[in-house]
């Protein structure tokens, strides 16, 4: 069985040679070269804690291997630069078959990098990994709220480390949503009841990955930044003030919120949607600036929104559990209702850095469309969860190597 899909080498021929490959470009492997000497330095740390010498040079291999192959990355294409079948089935064993543990890794990796450059914030967001057959391990019909749409496939959160340089991800949770048996098609307030639960168990799934990989991380806290539909929920925001975490999350339009400033329409007025306190609240709205970390838009890249914060509190039957939040908004179009809408309990920094630490999840997005992709993020197709787990922390470390050798920018909002 293949821990890999196969990235379109036939079966019994070997990778082309890349020094006859019209299609070679001499930048891109310039670029290579450069994470690939970054990967040797960065492996040699964070795989202390294997314990055996073979798997640390299996992990080295397998890191420079996801890092030279172009397109999708296949176990035969990387075993391919070792040497042979016995390395195919040796890498495999590695990964699918053996026991060693990733979360050791994880953390090695995040020191690394925080030795490296000063953390700006945390940043979760889902990523999406398409999937056409019936047994990789949490495939199924989805909706991915951060792109609206239905898909196949399986849904993972990732937990990014930020900073003025760079961004690579550190943690990674599957979201495996409980199966119940359905005898005949749900309808009305059981269909209600089930989308209900599935979002706040989508919910709970992102926080819970983020929360377990931020406490393995050493120094003060730095903000979390949930760039995930509709997570902004009070038990959210709670799960993070009992985990002593900063956080500004995304919510959804229709969240209820009490606004306790009293200078401003609807204080007092009890529980209204967040959309409807903003929108109350458009006039005071101001220009903020920000940077376009799209890499399509070299030479034009500098944005302007508007947005305004609100002193709210999310009601709680327990007036002891209410916290001071702020409700944030953004306009790209004044015309229009907000685009953006987030709560935070970050209620001492103004709206402007407020908003351009949301930004973040734009440098994240770009990379884990981008450099994703060349390290192979989503190129796992085994069936169990472990494998997995072991794949995903490899192609984060070959990340994390691109991105400290500088092969993609994404500017600082």
């Amino acid at each position: 069985m293949k821990a890999i899909v196969d990235g379109g080498t036939a079966a019994g021929t070997r990778d082309p040679d890349p020094a006859r490959d019209p299609a070679r470009d001499p930048a891109r492997d310039r670029a290579r070269d450069r994470a690939r000497e970054a990967a040797d330095d960065l492996c040699s740390t964070v795989f202390a804690s294997l314990r055996r010498k073979d798997q640390r040079e299996k992990g080295r291999q397998y890191v420079q291997g996801l890092l030279s192959l172009p397109g999708r990355k296949s176990m035969r294409g990387i075993a391919g630069r070792v040497g042979g079948s016995a390395a195919e089935q040796s890498m495999h064993h590695f990964i699918s078959g053996s026991t060693w543990d990733w979360e050791p890794i994880r953390a090695a990796l995040g020191g690394f990098l925080e030795a490296s450059t000063p953390l700006t914030a945390w940043v979760a967001q889902p990523m999406a990994i398409p999937k056409g057959g019936e047994h990789s391990v949490g495939v199924a019909h989805r909706f991915d709220p951060h792109q609206g749409q239905m898909f196949r496939g399986q849904q993972a959160f990732g937990t990014w480390f930020t900073s003025a340089a760079l961004v690579s991800p550190v943690g990674w949770r599957m979201f495996l949503p409980g199966e119940e048996p359905e005898r005949e098609p749900l309808r009305g307030a059981d269909l209600a009841a089930r989308a209900a639960y599935e979002e706040s168990a989508y919910a709970e799934s992102a926080a819970a990955a983020v929360i377990e990989t931020v406490r393995r991380g050493a120094g003060t806290p730095r903000p979390v930044v949930l760039d995930i539909m509709r997570i902004g929920t009070r038990s959210t925001m709670n799960r993070f003030a009992e985990a002593g975490l900063p956080v500004i999350a995304r919510v959804s339009p229709t969240t209820p919120l009490l606004v306790t400033d009293p200078a401003l329409p609807g204080h007092g007025a009890g529980a209204r949607s967040a959309r409807e306190i903003l929108q109350s609240v458009k006039g005071l709205c101001t220009p903020v600036e920000w940077t376009d970390p799209d890499p399509a838009h070299p030479t034009d890249r500098h944005r302007r929104t508007l947005a305004v914060a609100v002193r709210v509190m999310m009601p709680d039957p327990s007036p002891a559990r209410r916290r001071h939040l702020l409700l944030v908004g953004e306009w790209t179009d004044a015309r229009r209702p907000p685009s953006g809408m987030w709560v935070t309990d970050l209620v001492r920094l103004p709206v402007g850095p407020l908003l351009r630490l949301t930004k973040q999840g734009l440098r994240v997005g770009h990379a884990a469309e981008h450099s994703g992709r060349e390290a192979g993020l989503r190129d796992f197709a085994g069936r169990g969860l472990p494998g997995w787990h072991r794949h995903v922390t490899l192609a984060s470390v070959a990340h994390a190597a691109r991105a400290l050798a500088g092969t993609e920018r994404y500017p600082v909002t």
